[in-house]
């Protein structure tokens, strides 16, 4: 095996962001969750501020698409009146992260990258979650807000992620285990002990 992709979803403070970074550093990998979305524009000449808008949620028009499922395509030509809609910011996005799963190791966080990769035999899938009680009082910490005010962040972002994750995937449950290699409760075992059970399946699937 020439290279590995590690795939990480996350309840919104459940410490997913930070577990993929730990993990990235103890493996000697890159971890890209923002990156993907420069490196989409760069490669469609799209402004960033798009990829932004789009990044794990569904703008407006986009969720009456939803209920019609509409299929998701490949990317179109940058002369189609399609080129900056919401489905060909994903598939643009999907194309980078197959080329990365094709050409180096590297962890990926979010932006559905388990299902496109679902194929891929090179492909470690990972669902991060913990207690509301644990995400809020990280989001507190986090972003020193009320908690009144990290409770509405988790509900909204969640909600942002589970419906972004069914329309693009054509209907999957962003929470359902089976998605995934792994599913870690990152208060009850700890962060850093997530990261040594992942580096500990890396080892085991690929043989290292």
């Amino acid at each position: 095996m020439h290279n590995y992709i590690i795939t990480i979803a996350r309840g919104f403070g459940s410490g997913g962001k930070d577990i993929a970074t730990r993990l990235g550093k103890e493996l000697g990998i890159p971890c890209y969750e923002r990156q993907i979305l420069t490196m989409a524009s760069d490669q469609s000449n799209i402004d960033e501020s798009v990829f932004v808008e789009t990044d794990e949620k569904l703008r407006g028009k986009s969720i009456a698409n939803w209920l019609r499922r509409i299929p998701v395509t490949g990317v179109v030509e940058p002369s189609s009146s399609n080129f900056v809609s919401d489905v060909n910011v994903f598939n643009i996005q999907a194309d980078i992260i197959r080329n990365l799963a094709e050409t180096e190791s590297c962890i990926i966080v979010g932006k559905c990258a388990d299902d496109i990769l679902r194929n891929y035999n090179n492909v470690i899938s990972v669902y991060i979650e913990a207690p509301r009680a644990a995400c809020v009082k990280s989001i507190m910490e986090k972003l020193h807000v009320s908690e009144k005010r990290a409770n509405r962040l988790i509900y909204e972002t969640d909600k942002y992620r589970a419906k972004y994750y069914s329309y693009y995937t054509s209907g999957k449950d962003w929470t359902n285990p089976i998605n995934y290699d792994l599913v870690l409760n990152s208060d009850r075992i700890g962060r850093e002990n997530c990261v040594k059970l992942i580096k500990e399946y890396v080892k085991i699937k690929f043989n290292i």
